[in-house]
């Protein structure tokens, strides 16, 4: 009996003690899985987008100035100030330009007064048909000459064409100014606000009017503006070889002529190919246009990554446009794929369902 009470407790920890020691070979086997995250590859455009800065200004930019030179002897407006169609902008000191009619208007009623006296002398067979003529057309010459300085005289004085904004004075009163000389530049107010920028032929042959544009503004930190191409200069800028490019902006804001934009204009061409889309983070290594990726696959019971290798067409700012290697709605590895191996098994985040950001 003594010897039976002691065996029982021996062999119960002898079997705790196995019991023990399998499981923590058990652990031991088992295979730590690396922890991932992927997403879903998607399609988007066969060419990158075109991207540039340029600067907002009116749609309808006017620079006003008086026909005839002279003395300013007001401006009315201030820069940055809303004008409707018709204000009085500015004029010129009207002494040169009204003495100017009135001796017009002069020549004018002397002209005429000689046509009808020729006209008597004429009947009373005192001057010549020849004559009478000089004198008909002198008194044309001298109609013209007044309709002239009438015309003259309604252009000492600068109208606003339509409404809208001052956006800069290019000279002050008392200034002795020039004929055509530029006073004030207006942009219109209901014709909208467009960013001027300029591309090189290279970019400048890809796009076409109508073609979208997403608009970033400084000024507007976080806001993004959209807007369509609305003109493409047919001729590259003398001074510098680039060609000037319009982007109409779609906003009922009221912009500030000057601001800096950044332009992302997607050319309709880019539409007619479709290129395989992945996240930067996806690449894993590469030379030249040659690169690596993991895909996942499943066999079943275990999702594997498996390296890839494809062909790269260019990159844009997060997204990375595959040519050939990988297709739309593959998984490919994202967080994480630094550290994988071919082949690996890897467990997949919760995060994996995401299908990550449109190209």
């Amino acid at each position: 009996m003594n010897v039976y009470k002691l065996t029982q407790p021996f062999l119960f920890a002898s079997v705790v003690a196995l019991m023990i020691t399998a499981c923590s070979r058990q652990t031991e086997v088992a295979p730590s899985l690396t922890l991932v995250n992927a997403v879903i590859v998607k399609q988007g455009p066969g060419a990158p987008d075109v991207v540039t800065t340029g600067v907002v200004s009116a749609a309808d930019e006017a620079k006003l100035s008086f026909k005839v030179g002279g003395v300013i002897q007001r401006i009315a407006v201030r820069e940055g100030e809303h004008v409707n169609a018709g204000q009085m902008l500015a004029e010129l000191i009207p002494t040169e330009i009204n003495a100017q009619l009135s001796q017009a208007q002069q020549l004018n009623d002397k002209a005429q007064r000689d046509v009808e006296r020729g006209e008597r002398l004429y009947t009373d067979q005192v001057i010549a048909l020849s004559q009478l003529e000089d004198l008909r057309t002198q008194a044309k010459v001298a109609a013209a000459q007044l309709q002239a300085a009438t015309f003259n005289q309604g252009y000492a004085r600068i109208i606003a064409p339509s409404a809208g904004t001052v956006l800069r004075k290019l000279a002050e009163e008392h200034e002795l100014v020039a004929p055509a000389q530029p006073i004030l530049a207006v942009g219109a107010r209901d014709t909208g606000y467009v960013v001027r920028a300029a591309l090189s032929d290279r970019d400048a042959v890809q796009l076409q009017v109508g073609d979208s544009a997403a608009i970033k503004l400084d000024a507007y930190s976080g806001q993004l503006f959209t807007g369509q191409v609305s003109e493409i200069g047919g001729a590259a800028r003398i001074e510098n070889g680039l060609f000037p490019v319009e982007v109409k902006i779609k906003t009922d804001k009221s912009l500030s002529t000057g601001l800096v934009a950044q332009l992302a204009i997607q050319p309709k061409l880019a539409n007619k190919q479709t290129l395989a889309y992945v996240p930067t983070g996806a690449i894993v290594s590469g030379v030249g246009q040659r690169a690596n990726i993991f895909v996942l696959s499943n066999d079943g019971a275990n999702t594997i990554a498996k390296k890839r290798e494809v062909t790269v067409a260019f990159f844009t700012r997060d997204q990375v446009a595959i040519a050939s290697g990988v297709t739309a709605g593959e998984q490919v590895v994202t967080d994480g794929a630094l550290y994988l191996s071919d082949g690996e098994h890897v467990r997949l985040q919760a995060a994996a369902a995401s299908t990550g950001s449109q190209p």
